[in-house]
Protein backbone atom coordinates (compact mmCIF):
# COMPACT_ATOMS: atom_id res chain seq x y z
CA UNK A 1 0.00 0.00 0.00
CA UNK A 2 2.77 2.00 0.59
CA UNK A 3 3.83 1.80 -3.14
CA UNK A 4 1.20 3.00 -4.59
CA UNK A 5 0.74 6.09 -2.34
CA UNK A 6 4.19 7.49 -2.92
CA UNK A 7 3.48 7.53 -6.72
CA UNK A 8 0.50 9.26 -6.87
CA UNK A 9 1.97 12.61 -7.57
CA UNK A 10 2.78 11.09 -11.03
CA UNK A 11 -0.61 10.51 -11.62
CA UNK A 12 -1.58 14.21 -11.56
CA UNK A 13 1.48 15.87 -13.68
CA UNK A 14 -0.02 15.67 -16.96
CA UNK A 15 -3.16 17.14 -15.86
CA UNK A 16 -1.48 19.83 -14.38
CA UNK A 17 0.63 20.38 -17.09
CA UNK A 18 -2.64 20.46 -19.75
CA UNK A 19 -3.80 22.85 -17.21
CA UNK A 20 -1.31 25.04 -17.58
CA UNK A 21 -1.05 25.28 -21.11
CA UNK A 22 -4.79 25.58 -21.47
CA UNK A 23 -4.20 28.53 -19.21
CA UNK A 24 -1.11 29.97 -20.94
CA UNK A 25 -2.94 29.43 -24.21
CA UNK A 26 -6.28 31.83 -23.35
CA UNK A 27 -4.44 34.61 -21.66
CA UNK A 28 -2.15 34.61 -25.12
CA UNK A 29 -5.86 34.49 -26.97
CA UNK A 30 -7.18 37.65 -25.03
CA UNK A 31 -4.12 39.43 -25.05
CA UNK A 32 -3.81 39.09 -28.65
CA UNK A 33 -7.57 40.30 -29.12
CA UNK A 34 -7.56 43.09 -26.55
CA UNK A 35 -4.18 43.51 -26.64
CA UNK A 36 -2.58 47.76 -27.66
CA UNK A 37 -1.90 46.64 -31.13
CA UNK A 38 -5.38 45.20 -31.54
CA UNK A 39 -7.43 46.67 -34.17
CA UNK A 40 -10.71 48.25 -33.87
CA UNK A 41 -13.97 46.35 -34.07
CA UNK A 42 -15.29 49.21 -36.45
CA UNK A 43 -12.06 49.29 -38.55
CA UNK A 44 -12.41 48.67 -42.81
CA UNK A 45 -10.22 45.80 -42.03
CA UNK A 46 -12.77 44.05 -40.10
CA UNK A 47 -15.84 44.93 -42.36
CA UNK A 48 -13.81 43.76 -44.95
CA UNK A 49 -13.13 40.16 -43.03
CA UNK A 50 -16.60 40.05 -42.30
CA UNK A 51 -17.50 40.30 -46.27
CA UNK A 52 -15.15 38.06 -47.38
CA UNK A 53 -16.75 35.29 -44.80
CA UNK A 54 -20.36 36.22 -45.98
CA UNK A 55 -19.46 36.37 -49.53
CA UNK A 56 -17.97 32.62 -49.19
CA UNK A 57 -20.75 31.32 -47.53
CA UNK A 58 -22.54 32.51 -50.71
CA UNK A 59 -25.31 34.97 -48.46
CA UNK A 60 -25.99 38.77 -48.64
CA UNK A 61 -24.75 41.15 -45.98
CA UNK A 62 -27.19 43.57 -44.95
CA UNK A 63 -25.87 46.25 -42.07
CA UNK A 64 -27.53 46.09 -38.86
CA UNK A 65 -27.20 50.01 -38.55
CA UNK A 66 -27.30 52.92 -41.18
CA UNK A 67 -23.90 54.27 -42.47
CA UNK A 68 -23.01 57.75 -41.16
CA UNK A 69 -20.10 59.34 -42.61
CA UNK A 70 -18.02 61.47 -39.83
CA UNK A 71 -18.22 64.82 -39.10
CA UNK A 72 -15.45 66.95 -40.68
CA UNK A 73 -12.85 68.26 -39.02
CA UNK A 74 -13.33 71.82 -37.15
Amino acid sequence: MRIQSSHRGDDLRPAIVAALVAIASIAGILFDDFGPSSASQDSGTARMIAAAAVSRAGAIETPSERFVSPPPPV
